[in-house]
C-alpha cells in the first residue's frame, strides 16, 4: 500500500470571515505546507484538483501553476494531476499535451497524469458545454490523441468530432518514456471496468467503507489482465480516498474530526457537483447536511471508513483497504475546517509509525510497473 495527499483549495466561508480577502492566499500557503510536510514523511504521491467557479469548495483552478511549484518544492514525492479536465472546450488537446510534458520535466520524471470530465454543470456549462453526457465522447476522443502527440516528430492533422487541428509537433516531449503514468477518476463499476481495458489506473474519489469499495476493485482487477492499453504500458493501480486525522491520542483525533465541519463541506459537494448521485433525502443549498455526531464517527473508524484515531486504530483502517486491494490511500485533510498545525502533525505522525508498517518499498508503484513492462525502453 502507498499513500498521498490531495490538495483541493478548500476555502470555506469562515476564513473569509477570519481573514477578510487574505483567505484564498492563506489556503494556498497552508495547501504548500502540507505538501513538503508530506514529502520528507514519506507519502508518495500528491494529487492536485482542477475545479472552476465552485466558490468555497474548491479555488484550486491552475492546477498546471500549483504543480509546478510543487515540483520546486520537493524532492521524492510525485506530482499528480487529480485530474486535468481533457474536454477540449476546458482544456485544449495541443495545451494538455504541452503541460504534461513540462510538468514531467520541471518534477525530473515525478509527474503523473489524471485525467477527468469535469463533475459539474456549473464548471461544463462555463466553458459551453450544454450537456454532460457530451463530455463522455470527448474523453473518448481526446486520450488516444494525447498518447500520439507525445511520440517523436510532427503529430498528423486531425479532423474530430470536437476539436480539429493542422500537423504539429508538439514540444516538448515528455522525458518519461513514453509518457508519464495515465490515470482517470472513477467511481461506478463501468467507469472501473473501462478504465481497466484501457490500462489506466483509478482515482476513486467516490468515499465509502471498504467493503462498499471492494466490488469496483475486484472489477478492476479482473479485468486489467485482459487490458489493451491506451498508453505505452499497464498501469494497473487503484487509488481510494479517506478522510485522515493520526495523532497520539485517538481520543482527541476523533474531537478534531468532529470540530472540523465535514458536513459543511458535504453540503458543498452535494450543492456543485450534480453529475454525482445525490442520495434520498440530501438536503437543497443553502440548507446544510446535518454535522457529524461523535457516534457517526466512531461508527465510520469502527466501519473502516475513516482513518481516524491512534496510529494502532489507523493502521487497522489502512489495512481494510489494503485486504479488498487497493494499491494507494490518499487524504484530504485540508477539505474539512482542520487548523493546519494538526493537519501537520497528523502527517508526520502518519509517516512516522503507519506508512512503515505497510509501505516497504522504496521505489514507487508506478514506476516499477513501466520499468517492469518495458525494461531498457523504460
Amino acid at each position: 500500500m502507498e499513500f498521498g495527499i490531495f490538495n483541493g483549495m478548500y476555502t470555506p466561508a469562515s476564513m473569509v470571515d477570519e481573514h477578510g480577502d487574505a483567505a484564498e492566499h492563506i489556503r494556498l500557503q497552508q495547501e504548500l505546507e502540507w505538501v513538503r510536510a508530506a514529502d520528507r514523511s514519506g507519502f508518495k504521491y500528491l494529487w492536485a484538483t482542477e475545479h472552476h467557479f465552485l466558490e468555497e469548495y474548491s479555488h484550486l483552478s491552475a492546477n498546471e501553476a500549483f504543480l509546478g511549484y510543487c515540483a520546486a518544492a520537493t524532492e521524492r514525492i510525485h506530482i499528480g494531476s487529480g485530474i486535468f479536465n481533457i474536454t477540449p472546450p476546458v482544456n485544449h488537446p495541443f495545451r494538455t499535451a504541452e503541460k504534461v510534458a513540462m510538468l514531467d520535466h520541471l518534477s525530473g520524471g515525478r509527474f503523473e497524469l489524471g485525467m477527468g470530465r469535469g463533475s459539474s454543470t456549473t464548471e461544463q456549462q462555463g466553458f459551453g458545454i450544454p450537456e454532460p453526457d457530451l463530455t463522455k465522447a470527448m474523453f473518448d476522443e481526446v486520450l488516444p490523441q494525447l498518447v500520439e502527440m507525445w511520440k517523436p516528430g510532427v503529430y498528423p492533422a486531425f479532423d474530430g468530432q470536437f476539436f480539429t487541428t493542422p500537423a504539429r509537433n508538439v514540444l516538448p516531449k515528455p522525458l518519461t518514456q513514453p509518457h508519464p503514468p495515465l490515470w482517470v477518476a472513477a467511481g461506478s463499476p463501468p467507469t472501473f471496468a473501462k478504465a481497466a481495458q484501457l490500462g489506466l489506473g483509478v482515482l476513486c474519489f467516490t468515499t465509502g467503507t471498504s467493503d462498499q469499495l471492494a466490488p469496483l476493485i475486484e472489477t478492476y482487477k479482473n479485468t486489467i489482465g485482459d487490458a489493451d492499453p491506451v498508453g505505452g504500458y499497464v498501469n494497473d493501480n487503484v487509488m481510494v480516498t479517506s478522510s485522515m486525522i493520526c495523532l497520539e491520542d485517538g481520543d482527541r483525533a476523533r474531537k478534531v474530526m468532529l470540530d472540523a465541519r465535514g458536513h459543511y463541506h458535504k453540503s458543498l459537494l452535494f450543492r456543485y457537483l450534480d453529475t454525482f448521485p445525490k442520495p434520498e433525502g440530501t438536503p437543497v443549498w443553502p440548507e446544510l447536511c446535518t454535522p457529524y455526531t461523535q457516534a457517526e464517527v466512531e461508527m465510520a473508524v469502527q466501519m473502516g471508513e475513516w482513518a481516524i484515531g491512534d496510529p494502532d486504530e489507523v493502521s487497522r483502517v489502512v489495512q481494510r483497504f489494503e485486504d479488498v486491494g487497493a494499491d494507494q490511500m490518499t487524504f484530504g485533510m485540508l477539505s474539512q475546517e482542520t487548523p493546519i498545525a494538526i493537519v501537520i502533525e497528523a502527517t508526520e505522525l502518519f509517516g512516522r509509525e503507519v506508512i512503515p508498517r505497510f509501505d516497504k518499498d522504496p521505489e514507487h508503484r508506478t514506476t516499477r510497473l513501466r520499468r517492469e513492462q518495458l525494461g531498457a525502453n523504460a
